[in-house]
């Protein structure tokens, strides 16, 4: 089972348009905020710390199928505008890149509801452009505001194929304090919501 497709969001189209926007002729970067930290599941020649201007990482996306279902939908990270994000960039060969972004897509982009965005990232070593799934608000798997006691329901409740939303948010804070990245909003939140920590898998 996968997501159902977002409603005039063509993924093929999508992948078309974002590897015509690279471009080939150079290495390619990808940006990391949740979950491709600490499972890029892409081989990756240097990994760098990043932030962009613009965007911050927001539990704010419905997840129907990886971290909930249907009847009980979990949430997943996104990355929204306004604000700044801390995470890692991860350089990919370029010749390497075509097979990673079609993977990529596969995991990211199954039913087109991202928006890919090539986005400045400062890095220790010096500015870079890199590839983010980014989300709009005007997007059905945008959330809007949840109270604390909504997203204490979703942390107690909501599973899906690759487990519960409660695990992915800790398993994300866990990997952000490793990459030195402190999120005090996402702190706040699971300590407002009352969910026990659980130990990294």
């Amino acid at each position: 089972m996968t997501e159902p497709l977002t409603p005039g969001r063509d993924p093929a189209l999508m992948l078309e348009q974002t590897l015509a926007a690279w471009g080939g002729r150079s290495d390619l970067w990808i940006f990391g905020y949740a979950s491709l930290i600490w499972r890029p599941d892409f081989e990756f020649a240097e990994q760098r710390a990043a932030r962009v201007q613009g965007w911050h990482r927001a539990l704010k996306m419905w997840s129907r199928v990886n971290r909930g279902t249907p009847e009980c939908p979990g949430l997943v990270f996104a990355l929204l505008s306004g604000g700044s994000c801390q995470g890692v960039a991860f350089r990919v060969r370029r010749i390497d890149a075509g097979d990673v972004l079609s993977a990529l897509w596969l995991r990211e982009m199954p039913s087109g509801v991202y928006d890919p965005r090539w986005l400045h990232c400062r890095t220790p070593q010096g500015p870079i452009k890199a590839l983010a799934f980014t989300l709009s608000r005007r997007s059905p798997s945008f959330t809007g505001e949840l109270t604390p006691a909504q997203y204490s329901q979703v942390f107690m409740q909501s599973r899906g194929r690759y487990g519960t939303t409660h695990d992915y948010a800790h398993q994300t804070l866990h990997s952000l304090r490793a990459q030195g990245i402190r999120d005090r909003a996402l702190q706040r939140l699971l300590d407002l919501a009352g969910a026990p920590a659980a130990p990294p898998k």
